[in-house]
């Protein structure tokens, strides 16, 4: 693991009136994080409610208490991404913030310098890589200075991924080359603010290829070690029975992160990230509506449209989100060595995204973790305690088989 001088955990700020504020708590995935952090909080667990729109948090609150009546005395905090003075208040009275306000490009930036300035933790549930790389190269610095940790991307984008080629690391050999491969399927709709967010980042192409430039002069790389997580062409996986069509998300980079971060990975480590489609027309079908959303994303009127097909904060009702599911399947090859491991779940763009994002603070605020600071992936921050909470909590973490 990369070492940093950091705070210890007995100079981490604890004498703050709250240890979780949930940012965007009005927000559809927002207030599945405060239903299930209403239902599972532990006694003690000082958290709070945050956003703009004191009213909404209000009615919220009402909610949560119907079920949950200590729930009528939870701490209501008004922030406005466009308020700095808001936002470093905000950063001041927590140990940690979650933020399910987004897209993060347009409305998270200030945050995100506001906990690293304090010293305070930080979570959201970010799939954009041009927020990322500027976040990293405007802010680690000081979040390493002041023992903040600055953790994107922890919704289904992009911890099971992380986390699940982690676990399947675990079960190879350790100190050679290691190869994986990720096979991801689900019958989900996206989410309005990961739809939201695509679309944002595929109008900015010039824009998130800059940013990651200008990361990769700031980043140090690993120390007589390589991983890599580049796109490949797309094939037919005998392994899962799929066509494994390569997918453009920011899951495969956070996993590349990990690897650079964790010497585990082995000294040579490769991992590729696929959608497993069973039906070669299926997958021709969905190859093509990838290329003409991307073609629309760059006409200002067709991306208008494309945008209010389905809006931020917008999303299923239960019965829907309740017949959604998961199902990553990795492949892991080393030392004369192959293992297959399933990550699985429930509905990846709500259900269990409030559910790896609640139970991610609990992780950091509650448990035994690695002491790092700057940006840092939820590999790096939170493995194994993590990996323990969400198996707990439901989502599957087992080896299918080992060879």
């Amino acid at each position: 693991m990369t070492s940093h001088d950091v705070n210890r955990p007995e100079e981490r700020p604890q004498d703050r009136p709250y240890d979780i504020v949930l940012y965007g708590a009005s927000s559809f995935v927002g207030t599945l994080t405060a239903e299930y952090l209403a239902a599972h909080a532990p006694d003690g667990l000082r958290w709070a409610l945050a956003g703009r729109d004191v009213a909404k948090l209000e009615r919220l609150r009402e909610r949560l208490a119907v079920d949950h009546p200590e729930c009528a005395a939870l701490p209501l905090v008004r922030a406005d991404a466009g308020d700095l003075t808001s936002l470093r208040d905000l950063a001041a009275r927590a140990r940690l913030v979650a933020s399910t306000v987004g897209p993060y490009l347009a409305y998270g930036q200030d945050l995100v310098g506001a906990c690293a300035d304090a010293g305070t933790d930080y979570l959201d549930l970010c799939g954009e890589p041009e927020f990322v790389d500027l976040m990293y190269v405007r802010h680690d610095a000081r979040a390493r200075e002041t023992g903040a940790r600055l953790v994107h991307a922890c919704g289904f984008d992009s911890v099971p991924h992380d986390l699940g080629v982690y676990f399947t690391v675990q079960q190879l050999p350790e100190d050679v080359p290691l190869r994986v491969d990720g096979f991801v399927r689900s019958n989900a709709r996206f989410s309005g603010g990961t739809f939201a967010s695509a679309l944002q980042q595929m109008a900015r192409g010039r824009q998130m290829l800059a940013a990651a430039r200008e990361r990769r002069r700031h980043e140090p790389g690993p120390v007589g070690r390589t991983a890599d997580a580049s796109p490949s062409a797309p094939r037919y996986a005998g392994e899962v029975g799929a066509w494994a069509l390569p997918l453009p998300t920011i899951d495969a980079q956070v996993v590349e992160r990990s690897a650079r971060a964790l010497a585990r990975y082995g000294p040579d480590f490769r991992y590729r990230h696929y959608a497993a489609v069973r039906s070669l027309p299926v997958a021709v079908g969905g190859v093509a509506a990838v290329g003409a959303v991307l073609a629309a994303a760059q006409v200002p009127p067709a991306r208008r449209w494309l945008s209010g097909l389905v809006k931020p904060g917008e999303g299923p009702d239960a019965a829907r989100r309740a017949a959604s599911w998961f199902s990553l399947r990795f492949v892991g090859e080393g030392g004369g060595r192959r293992v297959y491991t399933e990550v699985t779940g429930g509905d990846p763009g709500y259900g269990e995204t409030a559910k790896i994002l609640a139970e991610a603070a609990l992780c950091l605020t509650r448990d035994a973790v690695p002491e790092v600071a700057g940006q840092v992936t939820p590999a790096v921050a939170m493995a194994e305690p993590l990996t323990a909470r969400l198996a707990a909590a439901g989502i599957g973490f087992r080896v299918a088989a080992l060879r």
